[in-house]
Protein backbone atom coordinates (compact mmCIF):
# COMPACT_ATOMS: atom_id res chain seq x y z
CA UNK A 1 0.00 0.00 0.00
CA UNK A 2 1.41 3.59 -0.89
CA UNK A 3 3.28 5.57 2.07
CA UNK A 4 2.78 9.13 0.15
CA UNK A 5 0.47 11.17 -1.88
CA UNK A 6 -0.81 9.41 -5.07
CA UNK A 7 -2.33 10.68 -8.08
CA UNK A 8 -3.80 8.31 -10.42
CA UNK A 9 -5.65 8.94 -14.09
CA UNK A 10 -8.21 7.30 -15.14
CA UNK A 11 -7.77 5.21 -17.74
CA UNK A 12 -10.10 5.06 -20.74
CA UNK A 13 -12.05 1.34 -20.21
CA UNK A 14 -12.59 2.60 -16.71
CA UNK A 15 -14.55 5.67 -17.65
CA UNK A 16 -18.62 5.59 -16.21
CA UNK A 17 -16.93 3.52 -13.39
CA UNK A 18 -18.16 4.17 -9.68
CA UNK A 19 -15.64 5.86 -7.81
CA UNK A 20 -15.97 3.26 -4.64
CA UNK A 21 -15.81 0.51 -7.34
CA UNK A 22 -12.72 2.02 -9.18
CA UNK A 23 -11.44 2.11 -5.57
CA UNK A 24 -12.01 -1.66 -5.05
CA UNK A 25 -10.41 -2.83 -7.82
CA UNK A 26 -7.30 -0.42 -7.18
CA UNK A 27 -6.84 -0.70 -3.45
CA UNK A 28 -9.37 -4.10 -2.98
CA UNK A 29 -7.98 -3.64 1.04
CA UNK A 30 -9.53 -0.54 1.91
CA UNK A 31 -13.13 -1.02 3.15
CA UNK A 32 -16.12 0.75 2.41
CA UNK A 33 -16.16 3.13 6.27
CA UNK A 34 -12.28 3.83 5.60
CA UNK A 35 -13.23 4.85 2.17
CA UNK A 36 -16.50 6.87 3.25
CA UNK A 37 -14.09 8.27 6.14
CA UNK A 38 -11.12 9.58 3.19
CA UNK A 39 -13.95 10.66 1.14
CA UNK A 40 -15.95 13.00 4.53
CA UNK A 41 -12.63 14.52 5.08
CA UNK A 42 -11.72 15.72 1.49
CA UNK A 43 -8.28 13.36 1.47
CA UNK A 44 -9.58 11.54 -1.64
CA UNK A 45 -10.34 13.89 -4.15
CA UNK A 46 -10.95 14.10 -8.32
CA UNK A 47 -9.77 16.96 -10.10
CA UNK A 48 -8.85 18.72 -6.91
CA UNK A 49 -12.14 18.80 -5.68
CA UNK A 50 -14.32 16.72 -3.29
CA UNK A 51 -15.79 13.47 -4.44
CA UNK A 52 -18.41 10.87 -3.44
CA UNK A 53 -18.40 7.28 -3.53
CA UNK A 54 -21.14 6.77 -6.31
CA UNK A 55 -19.39 9.82 -8.49
CA UNK A 56 -19.23 8.16 -11.93
CA UNK A 57 -15.49 8.53 -13.43
CA UNK A 58 -14.77 10.21 -16.75
CA UNK A 59 -11.49 9.14 -18.52
CA UNK A 60 -8.35 11.32 -18.16
CA UNK A 61 -9.55 12.47 -14.80
CA UNK A 62 -7.11 12.48 -12.34
CA UNK A 63 -7.73 10.59 -8.68
CA UNK A 64 -6.00 11.92 -5.07
CA UNK A 65 -4.89 9.11 -3.37
CA UNK A 66 -3.66 9.57 0.20
CA UNK A 67 -1.32 7.89 2.55
CA UNK A 68 -2.46 4.47 2.84
CA UNK A 69 0.55 2.88 4.73
CA UNK A 70 -1.24 2.10 7.90
CA UNK A 71 -4.56 0.38 6.01
CA UNK A 72 -4.73 -2.67 7.65
CA UNK A 73 -3.97 -5.26 4.29
CA UNK A 74 -3.36 -8.83 3.90
CA UNK A 75 -0.58 -9.88 3.52
CA UNK A 76 -1.03 -13.29 1.55
CA UNK A 77 -2.07 -11.06 -0.98
CA UNK A 78 -0.06 -7.54 -1.51
CA UNK A 79 3.38 -8.78 0.59
CA UNK A 80 6.13 -8.99 -2.34
CA UNK A 81 9.35 -10.02 -2.30
CA UNK A 82 11.65 -7.18 -3.20
CA UNK A 83 13.57 -9.78 -5.68
CA UNK A 84 10.68 -10.96 -7.40
CA UNK A 85 9.70 -6.75 -7.82
CA UNK A 86 13.16 -6.15 -9.37
CA UNK A 87 12.87 -9.28 -11.49
CA UNK A 88 9.61 -7.76 -12.92
CA UNK A 89 11.19 -4.49 -13.49
CA UNK A 90 13.77 -5.72 -15.26
CA UNK A 91 11.50 -7.59 -17.74
CA UNK A 92 9.99 -4.10 -18.49
CA UNK A 93 12.86 -2.78 -18.94
CA UNK A 94 14.09 -5.76 -21.38
CA UNK A 95 10.38 -5.78 -22.79
CA UNK A 96 10.86 -1.67 -23.76
CA UNK A 97 10.00 -0.96 -27.77
CA UNK A 98 9.64 2.93 -27.55
CA UNK A 99 10.47 5.63 -24.92
CA UNK A 100 10.53 9.64 -25.53
CA UNK A 101 9.94 12.29 -23.21
CA UNK A 102 6.82 11.97 -22.70
CA UNK A 103 5.84 8.46 -22.82
CA UNK A 104 7.03 4.53 -22.74
CA UNK A 105 5.67 1.93 -24.64
CA UNK A 106 6.69 -1.61 -23.77
CA UNK A 107 5.76 -5.42 -24.98
CA UNK A 108 3.86 -6.72 -22.25
CA UNK A 109 4.35 -10.45 -21.83
CA UNK A 110 1.64 -12.91 -21.99
CA UNK A 111 0.58 -13.82 -18.50
CA UNK A 112 1.55 -10.67 -16.77
CA UNK A 113 -1.16 -8.85 -15.25
CA UNK A 114 -1.38 -5.01 -15.79
CA UNK A 115 -2.56 -4.04 -12.26
CA UNK A 116 -2.80 -5.95 -9.17
CA UNK A 117 -6.02 -7.33 -7.50
CA UNK A 118 -6.82 -10.47 -5.21
CA UNK A 119 -4.22 -12.74 -5.41
CA UNK A 120 -2.06 -11.01 -8.09
CA UNK A 121 1.50 -10.32 -6.35
CA UNK A 122 2.78 -9.65 -10.02
CA UNK A 123 1.95 -7.21 -12.30
CA UNK A 124 3.07 -3.88 -14.14
CA UNK A 125 1.57 -1.14 -12.17
CA UNK A 126 3.91 -3.00 -9.32
CA UNK A 127 6.85 -2.17 -11.25
CA UNK A 128 6.68 1.34 -13.03
CA UNK A 129 9.77 2.56 -10.80
CA UNK A 130 11.79 0.76 -12.94
CA UNK A 131 10.99 2.54 -15.88
CA UNK A 132 10.92 5.89 -14.78
CA UNK A 133 14.97 6.40 -16.42
CA UNK A 134 15.80 9.41 -14.10
CA UNK A 135 12.56 11.36 -14.10
CA UNK A 136 10.85 13.05 -10.69
CA UNK A 137 7.39 11.00 -11.70
CA UNK A 138 6.49 7.65 -11.73
CA UNK A 139 5.37 6.43 -15.40
CA UNK A 140 1.20 6.45 -15.40
CA UNK A 141 -1.05 3.87 -16.85
CA UNK A 142 -3.84 5.17 -19.75
CA UNK A 143 -5.12 1.91 -20.99
CA UNK A 144 -5.07 -1.66 -20.71
CA UNK A 145 -4.43 -5.25 -21.88
CA UNK A 146 -5.80 -8.49 -20.54
CA UNK A 147 -3.41 -10.22 -18.23
CA UNK A 148 -3.35 -13.27 -21.18
CA UNK A 149 -2.94 -11.09 -24.17
CA UNK A 150 0.62 -9.71 -25.14
CA UNK A 151 1.75 -6.41 -27.03
CA UNK A 152 1.83 -2.78 -26.72
CA UNK A 153 0.70 -0.90 -24.19
CA UNK A 154 1.54 2.59 -23.43
CA UNK A 155 2.57 4.42 -20.30
CA UNK A 156 2.69 8.30 -20.11
CA UNK A 157 5.60 9.69 -17.85
CA UNK A 158 3.97 12.40 -15.82
CA UNK A 159 0.36 13.17 -15.23
CA UNK A 160 0.11 15.94 -17.90
CA UNK A 161 1.28 13.64 -20.55
CA UNK A 162 -1.18 10.92 -18.95
CA UNK A 163 -3.83 13.45 -19.26
CA UNK A 164 -2.89 14.35 -22.93
CA UNK A 165 -2.38 10.57 -24.10
CA UNK A 166 -6.15 9.63 -22.09
CA UNK A 167 -8.17 11.97 -23.84
CA UNK A 168 -6.48 10.51 -27.59
CA UNK A 169 -7.62 6.96 -26.55
CA UNK A 170 -11.11 8.56 -25.30
CA UNK A 171 -11.16 10.76 -28.64
CA UNK A 172 -10.34 7.90 -31.02
CA UNK A 173 -7.05 9.49 -32.33
CA UNK A 174 -5.06 6.85 -31.14
CA UNK A 175 -5.47 3.44 -32.91
CA UNK A 176 -4.33 0.04 -31.88
CA UNK A 177 -4.10 -3.06 -34.18
CA UNK A 178 -4.08 -6.39 -32.84
CA UNK A 179 -3.25 -10.65 -34.24
CA UNK A 180 -5.73 -12.91 -33.20
CA UNK A 181 -5.05 -16.91 -34.38
CA UNK A 182 -8.82 -17.85 -34.23
CA UNK A 183 -10.49 -20.95 -34.46
CA UNK A 184 -12.22 -21.33 -37.63
CA UNK A 185 -12.90 -18.39 -40.48
CA UNK A 186 -14.81 -14.98 -40.34
CA UNK A 187 -17.49 -15.08 -42.74
CA UNK A 188 -17.48 -12.77 -44.55
CA UNK A 189 -13.69 -12.45 -44.72
CA UNK A 190 -13.16 -8.52 -43.58
CA UNK A 191 -16.65 -6.85 -41.90
CA UNK A 192 -17.47 -4.37 -38.76
CA UNK A 193 -18.89 -6.20 -35.67
CA UNK A 194 -21.26 -4.29 -33.98
CA UNK A 195 -22.89 -6.28 -30.84
CA UNK A 196 -23.35 -4.42 -27.62
CA UNK A 197 -21.53 -5.58 -24.81
CA UNK A 198 -22.52 -6.20 -20.96
CA UNK A 199 -21.27 -7.70 -17.66
CA UNK A 200 -22.30 -10.92 -16.71
CA UNK A 201 -24.20 -10.56 -13.88
CA UNK A 202 -23.69 -12.91 -10.87
CA UNK A 203 -20.61 -13.90 -8.82
CA UNK A 204 -19.30 -15.07 -12.42
CA UNK A 205 -16.42 -12.90 -12.02
CA UNK A 206 -15.11 -10.41 -14.83
CA UNK A 207 -17.40 -11.87 -17.79
CA UNK A 208 -18.79 -9.74 -20.33
CA UNK A 209 -21.78 -10.77 -22.69
CA UNK A 210 -23.42 -9.88 -25.85
CA UNK A 211 -26.39 -7.79 -24.03
CA UNK A 212 -28.75 -6.00 -26.71
CA UNK A 213 -30.67 -4.35 -23.65
CA UNK A 214 -28.27 -2.92 -21.20
CA UNK A 215 -25.46 -3.30 -23.10
CA UNK A 216 -22.56 -0.65 -24.28
CA UNK A 217 -22.05 0.36 -27.79
CA UNK A 218 -19.44 -2.21 -28.87
CA UNK A 219 -17.39 -2.04 -32.55
CA UNK A 220 -14.63 -4.36 -33.64
CA UNK A 221 -13.54 -3.54 -37.57
CA UNK A 222 -11.77 -7.38 -38.60
CA UNK A 223 -9.69 -8.34 -41.98
CA UNK A 224 -8.71 -11.93 -42.18
CA UNK A 225 -4.81 -12.11 -43.49
CA UNK A 226 -4.93 -15.59 -43.48
CA UNK A 227 -6.67 -18.95 -43.86
CA UNK A 228 -5.30 -21.85 -42.59
CA UNK A 229 -7.64 -24.09 -44.10
CA UNK A 230 -10.84 -24.78 -42.51
CA UNK A 231 -9.33 -24.72 -39.03
CA UNK A 232 -7.99 -21.32 -38.05
CA UNK A 233 -7.16 -17.92 -39.53
CA UNK A 234 -5.08 -15.36 -38.88
CA UNK A 235 -7.30 -12.08 -38.24
CA UNK A 236 -6.86 -8.35 -37.81
CA UNK A 237 -8.61 -6.64 -35.34
CA UNK A 238 -9.31 -2.81 -34.85
CA UNK A 239 -11.31 -2.34 -31.74
CA UNK A 240 -13.19 0.97 -32.96
CA UNK A 241 -14.85 0.86 -29.44
CA UNK A 242 -12.85 0.10 -25.80
CA UNK A 243 -15.37 -2.17 -24.17
CA UNK A 244 -13.98 -4.76 -21.41
CA UNK A 245 -13.04 -8.26 -23.18
CA UNK A 246 -14.79 -6.80 -26.50
CA UNK A 247 -12.17 -8.44 -29.21
CA UNK A 248 -12.92 -11.85 -27.43
CA UNK A 249 -16.66 -11.33 -26.84
CA UNK A 250 -17.41 -10.44 -30.19
CA UNK A 251 -15.26 -13.01 -32.32
CA UNK A 252 -16.61 -15.72 -30.31
CA UNK A 253 -20.08 -13.85 -30.87
CA UNK A 254 -19.71 -14.53 -34.56
CA UNK A 255 -18.43 -18.33 -34.52
CA UNK A 256 -14.81 -18.03 -34.80
CA UNK A 257 -13.28 -17.95 -30.80
CA UNK A 258 -9.77 -16.30 -30.39
CA UNK A 259 -7.30 -19.64 -30.19
CA UNK A 260 -6.82 -20.25 -26.51
CA UNK A 261 -9.84 -18.54 -25.18
CA UNK A 262 -11.66 -20.87 -23.13
CA UNK A 263 -13.42 -18.56 -20.99
CA UNK A 264 -15.33 -17.45 -24.03
CA UNK A 265 -14.81 -20.04 -26.74
CA UNK A 266 -14.94 -22.99 -24.46
CA UNK A 267 -13.51 -26.44 -26.05
CA UNK A 268 -14.34 -25.42 -29.62
CA UNK A 269 -11.16 -22.71 -28.64
CA UNK A 270 -8.53 -25.62 -28.80
CA UNK A 271 -7.34 -27.28 -31.57
CA UNK A 272 -5.88 -30.48 -31.04
CA UNK A 273 -1.64 -30.77 -32.08
CA UNK A 274 1.26 -30.41 -30.48
CA UNK A 275 2.73 -26.85 -31.83
CA UNK A 276 -0.56 -25.68 -30.93
CA UNK A 277 -0.26 -23.85 -27.91
CA UNK A 278 -3.31 -23.33 -25.14
CA UNK A 279 -2.56 -19.82 -24.21
CA UNK A 280 -4.61 -17.05 -25.35
CA UNK A 281 -3.83 -16.37 -29.33
CA UNK A 282 -4.36 -12.13 -28.82
CA UNK A 283 -1.66 -9.81 -29.39
CA UNK A 284 -1.86 -5.96 -29.42
CA UNK A 285 0.70 -6.06 -32.70
CA UNK A 286 0.54 -2.26 -33.06
CA UNK A 287 -0.14 1.26 -32.21
CA UNK A 288 -0.57 4.63 -33.66
CA UNK A 289 -0.65 7.58 -31.37
CA UNK A 290 0.10 11.50 -32.16
CA UNK A 291 3.04 13.37 -29.76
CA UNK A 292 2.37 16.49 -28.64
CA UNK A 293 2.99 18.04 -31.68
CA UNK A 294 0.15 15.91 -33.57
CA UNK A 295 3.12 13.61 -35.50
CA UNK A 296 1.95 10.00 -35.25
CA UNK A 297 3.80 7.74 -33.83
CA UNK A 298 3.68 4.13 -34.38
CA UNK A 299 4.90 1.16 -32.44
CA UNK A 300 5.10 -2.85 -33.70
CA UNK A 301 4.91 -4.96 -31.03
CA UNK A 302 7.19 -8.13 -31.91
CA UNK A 303 5.27 -11.39 -31.40
CA UNK A 304 6.25 -13.26 -28.48
CA UNK A 305 7.14 -16.96 -28.01
CA UNK A 306 4.06 -19.04 -27.78
CA UNK A 307 2.65 -17.08 -30.79
CA UNK A 308 5.56 -17.70 -32.64
CA UNK A 309 5.53 -21.13 -32.36
CA UNK A 310 1.89 -21.66 -33.18
CA UNK A 311 2.83 -19.59 -36.38
CA UNK A 312 5.56 -22.25 -37.45
CA UNK A 313 2.95 -24.79 -36.42
CA UNK A 314 0.38 -23.51 -39.12
CA UNK A 315 3.42 -22.50 -41.56
CA UNK A 316 3.31 -18.57 -41.16
CA UNK A 317 5.90 -15.93 -40.86
CA UNK A 318 6.08 -14.06 -37.55
CA UNK A 319 6.52 -11.00 -39.40
CA UNK A 320 4.29 -10.32 -42.58
CA UNK A 321 4.82 -7.81 -45.12
CA UNK A 322 2.88 -4.44 -44.84
CA UNK A 323 1.90 -2.36 -42.41
CA UNK A 324 -0.29 -3.82 -39.58
CA UNK A 325 -2.31 -0.33 -39.98
CA UNK A 326 -3.05 -0.97 -43.85
CA UNK A 327 -5.73 -3.08 -43.83
CA UNK A 328 -7.76 -0.36 -42.00
CA UNK A 329 -6.61 2.24 -43.79
CA UNK A 330 -9.28 4.50 -45.66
Amino acid sequence: MSAYVETRVVAQDEAEQRLDRWFKRHFPAVGHGQLSKLLRTGQVRIDGKRAKANQRLEAGQTIRIPPLGDTPTDHTQFARPARRDSETGAELQEAVLYRDDEMIAINKPAGLAVQGGSGTTKHVDGALDSLRYGAKERPRLVHRLDKDTSGVLVLARDQRAARRLTHAFRAKSAMKIYWALVVGEPKPAAGQIELPIGKLPGKAGEKMVVDHETGKSAVTRYVTLEKLGRRAALVALFPVTGRTHQLRVHMAAIGTPILGDGKYGGAEAFLQGEGVSRKLHLHARAIRIPDEDGVPVEVIAPLQDHMIRSFDFFGLEPELDGSPFEPFED
